[in-house]
Order: C-alpha cells, then structure tokens, then sequence
C-alpha cells in the first residue's frame, strides 16, 4: 500500500508538472494569435508546392490552431488537397505542447521529419490527385471570432495594469494558478523523488524535465511573462480566449489524459511485466498506433508519447502514431466535407504504416 501511495503521488506530480507547462506554453500561442491579429496565419503562396509548404508550417505548431486555419483555407479553395494531408501529417494536436515539456529534445527532431515528410507526401498528393472542387464555406470558429474583433476593436483595447481594479473571478483564477505554478517550480515541489526505489520511478525520473537549470529558469521567465500579461489584459481577452479556449476546453482533457497514461504505464510497470510484452509486441504497437490516430480526438496519443518517453518503444511507434493523428485539427473539416476527411485520413493512415514500419525495420 505504501509503494502503491507513492507511485500515485509521482504521477500526480508529474502530471500537474506537465499540465502546467503545456498550459503556460498554450497561452502564450494564444496571446501571441491575438495580437497578431490572426495575420500570421494568412500568407499565402500561389504555386501548389507553396501551398503545400504553408500547409506543413501550419501543421507544425504546437495545438490546433495552425490546423483549423489550414482547414479554413482550404475549404475556401486557398489550400490544396495535398497542402491539407501535409498540414494533418505534420500536426500532432495537443500533444505536441506534452512532447516538449516531456522529451524536448525528441520532440524537436520528430517536428522536424514529420516536417519534412508532410512537405514530400503534400506534393505527391498534388501531382496524383485532380482538381478540387469544394465549394467555399464559413471559417472555423476561431477565424470567426478574429474577424469580429477587429470590427469591434476589442484587439486594439490598451493592456493596463488598471484592469485588476475590478478583476473578474477568470482572471484571479488565472493569476492565481499561474502564480502557484511558479511558487512550486522554485521550490522543487512538482519535481520527481528521486530516493523511491520502485523501478517504475526509476524508469520514469528522466521525464522530469527541470533537471536542467536553464531549462528550469526559462520555464519560471515564461510563467513571469504570462502573469503579467494576465494580469494587464482586458476583460474580453481574458474571458473569451485565456479562459474560454485555453483553460476550459483543454486544462482537465490534458490533466486526465496525462494522468490516466502515466498512471497505467506506472502499475504495469511496477506490478505486471508490461514492459516485456510491448517489446516483444512492437510491430502490433506500431499497428495500434495508426489505428488510434485515426481518432479525431487528443488526448489518445498520450499512451505513446508516455511509452516512448519511458523507453518502452521505440521512435517508429511514436513516429506512425504522430503522422496518424492531428489533434482536433480535422474535426472542422469533417463538418465541412466528410469526402475529404476519409480520403485525408485514410492517407494519413497508410502513410504512417510504411514509414512506421520501414523505421522499425531499419532499427529507430
């Protein structure tokens, strides 16, 4: 019982640290797309290979965002059907914010070949296939929403520190958990203990990413930032889009997902020879992986990041299940053009299988 009581207490541990940190890195995209005024995301390039570049870049960062724009764009024909199988191939959802906090160094070279992978299949895609013929649609949500506030001038509205005279709860609930975050960090309480001498521990300690100092001191000047920006923000910047689109729809989504997977992981390590099993299984794992992808949904692919940051995969699992899935990047086009979101998924799907298991077979 009290092994059992101290592997949950390092998970949930692990899980607030992760959770924090992609929450912290959330809300600075979101800052970043507001006063930017969406515009960063409207570059477009009038040759097909542009396109399909473009539709890469979008895919590439972190969330959903890049995503939704892509699919925007392309069911206003901006956007080829190759650039929106590059965007989907090099997304990775949410999950791509967990990767950094959880293997940056990885995470870093994976963007990179599904980068690379994204731009190569986009383009092949585009010679194969003919001449779309979507009719134009409304944009998503988010690109709605930007189109609003710059008629209304909410955007323009000054940051002032004078808009925490009357602070409505979502912000003194913001401050609040930002403000503890950091305490925590400083004081070491979301790190690892590394005295437990259950293997699991053991196997999950190099996780813990503030074992490097100026890993550690970026991440405290990062939080700094966003409680000042929390803190000066007006009330429609705080309500609709820090409150609205970071903390509601993803805070608990990540803290479960994260928790449940590293939990599982944890008490099939330390209590069955789970570890034994997936190796001895790769190539149904790498299958599984595809399959799961298919989901339009984060949250799924957290078991494979999980296992891959553990060492109990290898890279070509973590890399068919990251070409498979995208996030919630796919759910708008699936309301526009069912056609379109089968033909992509299924693409995607057969693309993450060969180039799964060629690098399995090939020893990543």
């Amino acid at each position: 019982m009290h092994d059992f009581l101290d592997l949950f207490l390092d998970v949930l541990r692990n899980s607030f640290l992760i959770t924090g940190l992609v929450i912290i890195m959330m809300l600075m995209i979101e800052y970043i797309n507001i006063h930017s005024e969406g515009k960063w995301f409207n570059r477009l390039r009038q040759h097909r290979f542009g396109q399909v570049v473009l539709g890469a870049g979008l895919g590439i960062i972190p969330g959903c965002m890049g995503g939704f724009a892509a699919v925007s764009m392309y069911s206003h024909k901006l956007l080829s059907f190759g650039a929106l199988i590059a965007m989907m191939i090099a997304s990775s959802g949410d999950e791509a914010f967990v990767m950094l906090a959880m293997i940056p160094k990885e995470a870093l070279i994976l963007c990179a070949v599904l980068f690379v992978v994204a731009i190569l299949v986009g383009w092949i895609v585009d010679l194969l296939s003919k001449k779309q013929n979507l009719d134009p649609s409304h944009c998503t949500d988010g690109f709605q929403l930007h189109e609003e506030e710059r008629h209304h001038g909410t955007i323009q509205e000054k940051a002032s520190l004078k808009n925490l005279k009357h602070a409505s709860a979502e912000r003194i609930a913001l401050l609040l958990g930002v403000v503890i975050f950091i305490i925590a960090l400083a004081f070491g309480l979301l790190e690892h203990d590394h005295e437990q001498e259950h293997e699991a521990v053991e196997t999950l300690s190099h996780v813990n990413v503030f074992d490097e100092y100026w890993l550690n001191l970026f991440f405290a000047i990062v939080s700094l930032f966003v409680v000042w920006f929390i803190a000066t923000a007006n009330e429609h910047i705080i309500k609709e889009h820090l409150w609205e689109h970071v903390i509601r729809k993803h805070f608990l989504s990540i803290f479960l997902w994260t928790f449940g997977a590293l939990l599982v992981i944890e008490l099939g390590l330390h209590y069955l020879d789970m570890e034994s099993w997936i190796n001895s299984n790769i190539l149904w794992m790498i299958l599984l992986a595809v399959l799961v992808g298919i989901i339009p949904e984060s949250g799924p692919h957290m078991l494979f990041v999980t296992l891959f940051a553990t060492g109990m995969v290898p890279f070509s699992v973590l890399l068919a299940s990251s070409i498979s899935q995208d996030g919630h990047a796919s759910l708008p086009l699936l309301a526009e053009s069912k056609r379109s979101f089968v033909k992509a998924k299924i693409i995607n799907a057969l693309v993450a299988a060969i180039i799964g298991y060629t690098c399995y077979f090939i020893g990543f």
